[in-house]
């Protein structure tokens, strides 16, 4: 039975792996978590393909289409993410409007597309998916989607009495946009690049 050297991605670990059927798993001896393996760069990169084209997919109804209407006095007001940012940009709120462009709408774009990029295994050489998996994981630090959706909830809480309110169709789009980029990174396994 033939090992190899094996890092564990949670905790750094290097340990000896044997060769074992595609499916059973190893175990990190320190931590327990699951080592990638040799044959799974194919079935983790089509997962990450999948849920990632999905995101993308996803993603344009989330921002355009309307996610909250509120009424308030009897006034009735709509928008979209998009919407929303543009008009912050009209009424002279640069700053934020440029801080949600940003961590809203920018940068979750990006993480998804470098996402897809990086499950299409064949097409280009190690050192640009390198590149590419550092630009994923730095833009995924500041990718906010689910941080937004977390702010929708507590200001639905907050705002309970005072308006009323109803979610838009972009709301489904958005949990499930969010949902889908967040299986996207999970399933995708970083030591695939350096496999043959």
């Amino acid at each position: 039975m033939t090992t190899k050297l094996k890092s564990c991605h949670c905790c750094g670990l290097i340990q000896q792996a044997p060769q074992v059927e595609p499916h059973q798993s190893l175990l990190c001896v320190r931590c327990g978590s699951r080592l990638s393996q040799s044959g799974n760069r194919i079935t983790s990169a089509s997962r990450t393909a999948a849920a990632a084209a999905g995101a993308f997919f996803l993603f344009w109804p989330a921002i355009l289409l309307p996610i909250l209407r509120i009424e308030q006095l009897g006034i009735t007001h709509q928008s979209s993410i998009l919407g929303g940012t543009m008009e912050l940009f009209r009424h002279g709120s640069y700053f934020v409007g440029s801080v949600v462009m940003l961590f809203s709408i920018i940068f979750p774009l990006t993480k998804i597309v470098l996402l897809i990029e990086l499950s299409l295994l064949e097409i280009f050489q190690r050192k640009h998916k390198a590149f590419t998996l550092r630009m994923m994981e730095h833009f995924g630090k500041w990718s906010m989607m689910d941080v937004m959706l977390l702010a929708f909830m507590v200001m639905l809480v907050k705002l309970g009495d005072m308006v009323e309110f109803s979610f838009g169709p972009a709301i489904f789009a958005f949990i499930l946009c969010v949902a889908m980029s967040m299986l996207a990174s999970l399933s995708f396994d970083p030591h695939a690049i350096w496999e043959d």
